[in-house]
């Protein structure tokens, strides 16, 4: 096989190079905003901060209500309590739902397929004004409940279609082997396709979880005490009308990242193997 020439690869590096540096260009700015004290912040090009601080960091942490308590904490506490239920929710709905949906044909089967896909069309701004008569007709407006029970209608379709497609390339005679020993179906379900379908669980848990934690317009709009805000609601307060402030916004900004982030390292393996699998029915 012929290499290719001298020319080429100095293009081809020159052209990779300059496009890892136009991806990570915001990034370094968003940086460089969170440890620029908020007085000295200048628009220059540069993207390194030319005097480094944690003075927005501690702005944003130490947040606190007119009560003396954290609030800041509360906040993440509210976000991570929200996030990991939704997420939870939706995958144990969605594993049992995707598994009917895979292995029984049923009258009415490719219609509720269909009614869960057109769910996923409509963005959250249009259903904001229908949830919010909804939830405060039944008293959950600023209130946990009220914001996991929106989340999980809209995170379950997604989650039983990706884990539908996964558990159709499971093979079938894996359950009648089982069967045939005297394994029951809900055995078969628990001890065989679960376990079977790890990297796709994993991998729908983390996006419901990225969902819910992302989210800004429902929040925004069902939530009205700050004590109950999520991060992204909180986040959207230091950009008012009038003013901004960009550095403890930036700050704020890498924080809310951090565990969206940890999450990616820790279920790395599982992520390839999930989005690679179930793409190819066989």
């Amino acid at each position: 096989m012929r290499s290719p020439g001298l020319a080429r690869v100095v293009v081809t590096h020159a052209a990779l190079t300059a496009l890892t540096v136009a991806t990570i260009f915001p990034v370094l700015w968003v940086v460089k905003m969170a440890l620029t004290p908020s007085s000295t912040f200048s628009m220059s090009v540069n993207p390194f901060p030319t005097e480094v601080s944690l003075e927005n960091f501690s702005a944003v942490v130490g947040t606190h209500d007119a009560t003396g308590s954290w609030l800041f904490g509360r906040q993440l506490f509210n976000s991570l309590l929200v996030s990991g239920i939704t997420a939870a929710m939706g995958v144990t709905l969605a594993c049992t739902a995707g598994y009917a949906l895979s292995r029984w044909n049923f009258p009415g089967r490719d219609r509720m397929m269909a009614a869960f896909l057109l769910t996923q069309m409509f963005p959250g701004v249009v259903m904001a004004i229908p949830l919010y008569l909804l939830l405060d007709a039944l008293g959950l407006l600023d209130s946990m409940a009220g914001l996991i029970l929106v989340y999980s209608t809209t995170t379950v379709p997604f989650a039983t279609w990706n884990l539908k497609g996964y558990f159709d390339t499971i093979p079938k005679d894996l359950e009648e082997a089982a069967m045939l020993d005297g394994a029951s179906r809900w055995t078969t379900f628990t001890r065989i396709i679960l376990p079977l379908a790890r990297p796709a669980i994993a991998v729908t848990a983390l996006f419901a979880f990225m969902t819910a934690w992302n989210e800004f317009i429902l929040a925004a709009t069902l939530l009205g005490d700050e004590r109950a805000y999520t991060l992204p609601v909180v986040l959207n307060g230091y950009v008012g009308e009038f003013s901004a402030e960009w550095g403890n916004f930036a700050a704020g900004a890498i924080l809310v990242s951090l565990p969206v982030t940890a999450l990616f390292f820790i279920l790395q393996r599982q992520l390839v193997e999930g989005l690679t699998a179930g793409g190819v029915k066989g």
